[in-house]
């Protein structure tokens, strides 16, 4: 919508009965009501969506990156309708959108990919068939949509049926499809992805990338652009297997090809997201593009503006994904009025919000309130700033994951880029923090040692007060910056 207003495009947003407050709907030109909270009677109602363009007289639908963004059934609806689908094509969409699919594409593309099924499993006995043939561990996941959704981790064949059953139902609950296929579980890689924009005259642009390796239960929780361990040749041959990957399926506007890396810098096709990311302003920081601006210009009709040797990377993006949930009571969501807000801002702050002070939080769709990114020139640079950062923001009334945050760029093995997927895990664990984890009389560790002690002896001479608690708190935050100081000191 932001980027419309720059264009002189009028907007106009759809929502549920719980969400007639947000924000979204008070920043569009018009506003329309859709049907109850749950999703299926609402925003998965391409029906009453297409006939609500229609009433209003729009000429182009932005899908987002959530509900309907991955349906090519809806592109398809729109084209139909005479509205332009600001996306890929339905045929692209169904070739690409669809991970099994996606999966021969890249077979017939001759992209190197994770071993596993082509296609999804007709029942559960298959899937014992193939984890058997390629070897445990394996991942079940959702064919039709992404996000962590319908996607479980198998070690044995004890486990193939509970957890066939419990992907197969979330995706279906998820997307509307409970189907699911199985490939080879790659123990400890880096999750890489490479941004695309193509146009409807041949062109592609692959527009570096960005590391996803901080997942919590596959959902994404920190990106960063570029990679700390991707070099020029292997960010040319990953974008260049995108691109090929792209045009061979026809293949226009935004997308997103996500990659595996292992620690030989080996890469394999994962899946293709034939949408705009929750991430790209990441990609928007470190290549100076709006996104949404060239897919709004794209889906007109008109060429890309530049071409792949005038993409340049500069300085140092990373992203939080700030949700309402609970780290202290396993990420449970945390529905409720924000009773108080302070946001960051600052040199290098750019923070894209869908919440405001009094807004109640709905405990029907995902918990995510916003997402806080830092720019620098160096990634040393970025964190920095990103510290700096959650160390205004305030979010009252709700449980939230700014803490966690904290401590995840406060850590050695983070701050030295020795992440792989399973890196957040083992930190909430509190086992091993990276492949190669701090010895226990490390600066660092001695620093959190302090700090905790610190924090205990406060707590336990302080009342329960709230204005004794704030302080406190501030108190705590004071022992821990010196603790950490003076460790890192010695």
């Amino acid at each position: 919508m932001r980027t419309c207003r720059e264009m002189g495009v009028a907007t106009v947003a759809v929502y549920s009965d719980v969400d007639r407050a947000a924000l979204h709907v008070g920043y569009a030109d018009e506003a329309y009501l859709l049907g109850p909270a749950p999703a299926s009677e609402s925003y998965l109602r391409g029906d009453l969506i297409l006939q609500i363009a229609t009433h209003c007289g729009a000429d182009a639908v932005h899908p987002g990156y959530g509900f309907l963004s991955e349906k090519a059934e809806f592109a398809a609806a729109c084209a139909k309708a005479g509205l332009i689908f600001i996306g890929p094509t339905a045929n692209a969409m169904a070739t690409l959108g669809s991970k099994t699919r996606a999966r021969q594409a890249a077979d017939a593309a001759g992209m190197p990919r994770v071993p596993g099924s082509v296609k999804g499993l007709k029942d559960m006995q298959e899937a014992l068939h193939v984890a058997d043939s390629i070897g445990y561990p394996v991942m079940l996941k959702a064919a039709a949509g992404g996000g962590g959704k319908g996607m479980r981790a198998v070690f044995s064949a004890d486990e193939i049926a509970s957890a066939f059953a419990a992907a197969s139902s979330e995706a279906e609950r998820s997307f509307g499809s409970g189907e699911v296929y199985l490939e080879k579980l790659i123990e400890r890689p880096r999750h890489i992805e490479i941004q695309l924009i193509a146009d409807t005259h041949g062109s592609c642009l692959y527009l570096g990338e960005r590391e996803c390796s901080v997942q919590r239960r596959h959902q994404k929780v920190i990106e960063e652009a570029p990679s700390a361990v991707v070099g020029e040749d292997l960010r040319r041959r990953m974008g260049e297997a995108a691109a090929r990957l792209a045009l061979s399926a026809g293949y226009t506007n935004a997308g997103t090809v996500e990659f595996l890396v292992d620690s030989d810098q080996n890469f394999y096709f994962l899946e293709m997201n034939t949408r705009l990311q929750v991430e790209h302003p990441v990609t928007e920081l470190v290549i100076g593009l709006d996104l949404v601006r060239m897919q709004i210009e794209v889906a007109m009709g008109k060429p890309l503006a530049m071409t792949q040797d005038q993409v340049k990377l500069r300085g140092h993006a990373i992203e939080c994904r700030i949700y309402a949930e609970d780290p202290d009571n396993h990420f449970l969501p945390s529905p409720g009025k924000i009773t108080r807000l302070l946001q960051p801002s600052g040199p290098g702050i750019r923070e894209d919000c869908g919440v405001y002070e009094g807004w109640t939080v709905p405990l029907d769709y995902d918990p995510m309130l916003s997402k806080l990114v830092a720019y620098a020139e160096t990634r040393e640079a970025a964190i920095d700033r990103m510290i700096r950062a959650l160390d205004e923001y305030v979010i009252g009334g709700i449980k939230t994951n700014l803490g966690l945050f904290k401590r995840v760029l406060n850590d050695a093995g983070f701050r030295s880029a020795r992440i792989d997927t399973g890196y957040l895990e083992r930190l909430l664990e509190g086992g091993s923090l990276a492949p190669d984890a701090l010895p226990d009389d490390s600066p660092e560790v001695v620093a959190e040692v302090m700090a905790i002690a610190a924090a205990l002896f406060v707590a336990d001479r302080k009342a329960s007060s709230r204005s004794t608690q704030a302080a406190s708190a501030a108190l705590i935050g004071k022992w821990a910056m010196h603790a950490r100081r003076e460790a890192l000191r010695s």
